[in-house]
């Protein structure tokens, strides 16, 4: 596997010095790398920008210049290419012979501050990269999102090989796989980096609350098809954000759920998340005694 980690910030640059009316077609520009993986399977790099909380090109907005340059001073792009080097020498020697994109094209880009989704429930990063071939990383720098924005992108890598080895069907995709593999690639930062690189996902809940989350995920365990999954995975909030039904879920409800489940699973079997990165979640659901039709 080859990993490109474009070099956004010299774009970014270009694209906020320029007029508003240009700035449009500059986004569509720097997003190209995204663009053949992702228009395969019907997604759109510029709405995806839109809805994944990236930067407006619709007015002017002298805080992206400052943070631009505070990410650029921080290293963020290398420190993304040192990551993933590390994260990818790791999974392909836990599960050699899996399959993988021969190029992986990784683009972060600033987010938007005011975007609520992104700077508090996120801390200022999230990624996407579930797609075989295809990472976006979006942030606003603060100190959370710049310490841990490579730990993301490891994350979103292990997405990528866990799906171009799985099958992921928008219409049949259930609820168990969805937490499984969060679970999955958090458990792997915190082997490759030791548990303060998780993101908030999975650590924002604890005790009774985790509890009564974990009870309510897994009684919905076999509900499928990607419309009834965001409330299950992301909670209500981000649910309700992205125009779908809440089930009375809190942030990150998946996330924490996943991380048990992965977590009773590699108790059970002295796998490590990476050597279990391309196991069906069916397998990982009943080796941590989670009944599952999936």
């Amino acid at each position: 596997m080859k990993i490109i980690v474009h070099d956004t910030a010299s774009s970014m640059l270009d694209l906020l010095q320029r007029p508003l009316e240009e700035r449009p077609d500059a986004l569509r520009d720097m997003l190209s790398p995204l663009h053949e993986v992702m228009s395969a399977v019907g997604v759109d790099v510029v709405r995806m920008h839109q809805m994944g909380s990236g930067f407006r090109t619709d007015h002017e907005d002298p805080r992206y210049l400052t943070a631009l340059r505070r990410m650029r001073d921080a290293g963020v792009w290398h420190r993304i290419e040192d990551c993933l080097a590390v994260a990818w020498e790791r999974l392909s020697g836990a599960v050699p012979g899996a399959g993988s994109a021969e190029t992986v094209h990784v683009v972060l880009v600033l987010g938007d501050p005011d975007d609520d989704l992104l700077t508090v429930r996120n801390a200022g990063y999230l990624g996407m990269g579930g797609i075989p071939g295809a990472i976006q990383l979006t942030m606003w720098p603060t100190e959370t999102s710049l310490a841990k924005i490579g730990y993301v992108a490891a994350h979103e890598l292990h997405h990528n090989v866990r799906y171009a080895n799985v099958v992921w069907n928008p219409m049949t995709v259930t609820v168990g796989e969805q937490v499984v593999a969060e679970g999955l690639a958090e458990a792997f930062v915190r082997e490759l980096a030791g548990e303060a690189a998780m993101g908030p996902w999975t650590t924002a809940l604890s005790g009774p609350e985790l509890d009564h989350v974990c009870a309510k995920v897994v009684a919905g365990i076999d509900v499928a098809g990607m419309p009834n999954l965001p409330a299950y995975v992301y909670g209500d909030a981000t649910a309700r954000h992205m125009g779908h039904q809440p089930v009375g879920l809190p942030d990150f409800a998946g996330y924490a759920a996943g991380l048990r489940i992965v977590d009773a699973h590699l108790a059970a079997t002295g796998l490590t998340a990476a050597q279990s990165t391309v196991l069906p979640a069916r397998e990982i659901l009943a080796n941590a005694g989670v009944p599952s039709g999936a």
